[in-house]
């Protein structure tokens, strides 16, 4: 969605979030993490059944490539490469290019105190949730500077490379109830907690959508990045595995 409310000077209005204690910043050229556990809040979420949608195809070779129903709730993290007035650009640790689009509900946040638009400046880390469709997300929130914290897990993201083949490989807990296509795709405040989960213990590619899976716990689908393209976080949102 293309903004066309004219904010004026864009960054001049003050809008209040609640976000959660996850804390997740950039040391070293990698994101961190503090807790894989996201925000507090309702789990409530409007869902729609995965399966009327189409199943992610996974592309060797494609990490950039997946195929999806349409937009849905997701969110990246990454430094500011630019500004304008309709929103801003990211450039996450892996090198993905992330295109941010404001509406006049956008919320924000810096650091842990409630912010407006204008904390938003070039070369600042920014956290973003809002509903992704592909590279492009329509930001519901967007967290400016998040906290910093040590990272063990963001080294293990790997890039995506154009012809190179796609990493596979397993790493902590997989759900036994996992299969690729099933599950319910959700929303609201329960997909922000999976994706701040996922994308604090594994920065560097975007979220496009997150699955409801029959045990109760849910699986991140992350694109732009050769690995990992399935994030899984339990229902206390904190991540317990990833794969290809």
């Amino acid at each position: 969605m293309t903004f066309k409310d004219n904010i004026s000077g864009r960054r001049g209005f003050t809008r209040s979030i609640a976000i959660g204690a996850t804390a997740i910043a950039i040391g070293g050229g990698a994101y961190g993490i503090v807790s894989a556990t996201a925000s507090t809040g309702s789990a409530t979420a409007t869902a729609t059944s995965a399966s009327a949608a189409t199943p992610a195809q996974h592309v060797p070779g494609g990490g950039g490539s997946n195929a999806r129903s349409g937009p849905a709730a997701g969110g990246s993290i990454g430094k500011v490469s630019s500004v304008s007035t309709s929103g801003f650009t990211l450039l996450t640790a892996t090198g993905e290019k992330v295109t941010v689009e404001e509406t006049s509900s956008t919320k924000y946040e810096k650091g842990t105190n409630s912010a407006s638009a204008s904390a938003v400046t070039k070369g600042k880390t920014a956290l973003v949730l809002g509903t992704t469709d592909s590279t492009t997300i329509t930001a519901t929130q967007v967290i400016v500077q998040p906290a910093n914290s040590g990272s063990k897990t963001a080294s293990e993201v790997v890039a995506f490379k154009q012809g190179t083949p796609s990493t596979s490989k397993q790493v902590g807990q997989i759900p036994a109830s996992y299969k690729q296509g099933s599950g319910t795709i959700v929303s609201g405040t329960t997909a922000n907690k999976a994706t701040k989960a996922a994308l604090a213990a594994y920065p560097g590619g975007i979220v496009d959508r997150v699955v409801k899976l029959s045990n109760g716990e849910y699986e991140v689908h992350n694109i732009g990045v050769n690995w990992p393209h399935h994030i899984f976080v339990n229902q206390e949102f904190k991540v317990i595995g990833a794969d290809d």
